[in-house]
């Protein structure tokens, strides 16, 4: 009982939330929390609100530049599938961390710019560019260019999250941002966390994009969306020495991920409920039941572990840190009309040759 008290006062310290609940994700059995003899870091003091949006965004910022603009993405984004929608969180994600969120990852190549950020390694499997380019089009029938892709982009990551989680994670999302010209593929491995950072690297990722270690736990539920190619965790299957991921699961992704052609299957990221986004994830990583080694990494810090617990037993206080973590990345480098464009077409800049 005293542990599971000390754990409930880390949940009220780290995420600084009064309104925990008891209930565990996904019914799995309870976690064991920490040892009662861990010893966690002071915990920062809770922000006075959430952060303020960039300078020059703003929650309904088209409601009169172009009215229902967000209804249209979210239109977009409903008919897709949870693949896509799961596609759309982590293309919101990918845009962010690189050259901030100005829809540079939706820029394809030419031949001014034969290798632009969506040819880079982390980004060949990014999906649900057709779901923006679907609300893009609409937008500019009716609204002539005043809606960025960047703004679509970060709109449908919401959405996205909403629609995966059954609503239980709903935000307002800030808007404003214009669409930067400048996309490199050179730029996506030093700038996306790589599947197999450890907790050093993590943190030192993030913190270079605004987000701290709350933020970065909190955005890493997102693996409990999505699917992931064998070779990301290849690593971490047998005959692998030093991994610490359950057996079991390690034995039935080995079988899964043996192909006799040498294609780099695809598995879910989330064995459990793979198609919500939910704590279930947490649980898994408790479980050492992950892919990545960057998730089984989280473990591996007092703050982090301290923190996939609280997540684990109080799911609706994730919920909240999710989306206020992903309005806090949309503040990422925003870039505004000194600097960036409301493009015509989302995969091409203006007023250059394609």
């Amino acid at each position: 009982m005293a542990a599971k008290l000390a754990v409930l006062a880390v949940v009220l310290a780290l995420l600084g939330s009064a309104s925990c609940q008891s209930g565990y994700g996904g019914g799995s059995p309870n976690p064991s929390p920490p040892s009662p003899t861990t010893t966690y870091p002071p915990a920062p003091s809770p922000p006075a609100s959430p952060t303020p949006p960039a300078s020059g965004l703003k929650v309904g910022y088209y409601d009169d530049k172009c009215p229902g603009a967000e209804a249209v993405v979210r239109d977009a984004v409903r008919v897709a599938d949870a693949g896509i929608k799961a596609g759309l969180v982590r293309l919101f994600f990918h845009d962010c961390f690189v050259r901030g969120c100005d829809a540079s990852v939706l820029l394809k190549p030419t031949d001014a710019n034969p290798q632009p950020e969506m040819l880079g390694i982390p980004n060949l499997s990014l999906r649900g560019f057709e779901v923006i380019d679907a609300a893009k089009s609409v937008l500019e029938a009716r609204c002539p260019g005043v809606v960025s892709c960047a703004d679509i982009v970060a709109f449908a990551g919401r959405d996205a999250s909403y629609f995966l989680s059954n609503g239980a994670i709903a935000f307002a999302m800030p808007a404003g941002r214009y669409d930067g010209d400048v996309s490199l593929a050179s730029e996506t491995i030093p700038n996306l966390p790589p599947p197999f950072a450890d907790v050093t690297r993590l943190k030192a990722m993030f913190a270079a994009k605004g987000l701290d270690t709350v933020d970065m736990v909190a955005l890493s539920g997102a693996h409990s969306i999505g699917r992931s190619h064998c070779s990301s965790f290849s690593d971490r299957l047998p005959p692998s020495a030093t991994s610490d991921m359950d057996p079991t699961l390690a034995a039935e992704l080995k079988a899964n991920c043996t192909s006799a052609t040498g294609a780099d299957n695809t598995v879910s990221q989330d064995y459990r409920t793979p198609d919500q986004l939910d704590s279930q994830y947490y649980m898994n990583v408790i479980s050492r039941k992950v892919l990545f080694a960057s998730d089984a990494a989280l473990l591996k810090s007092n703050d982090t572990r301290a923190l996939v617990y609280a997540a684990a037993m109080a799911p609706k206080v994730w919920q909240n840190k999710f989306g206020e973590a992903m309005v806090k990345m949309g503040n990422t480098e925003v870039k505004t009309a000194a600097n960036g464009e409301i493009r015509k077409v989302c995969g091409f800049v203006n007023n250059k040759p394609y």
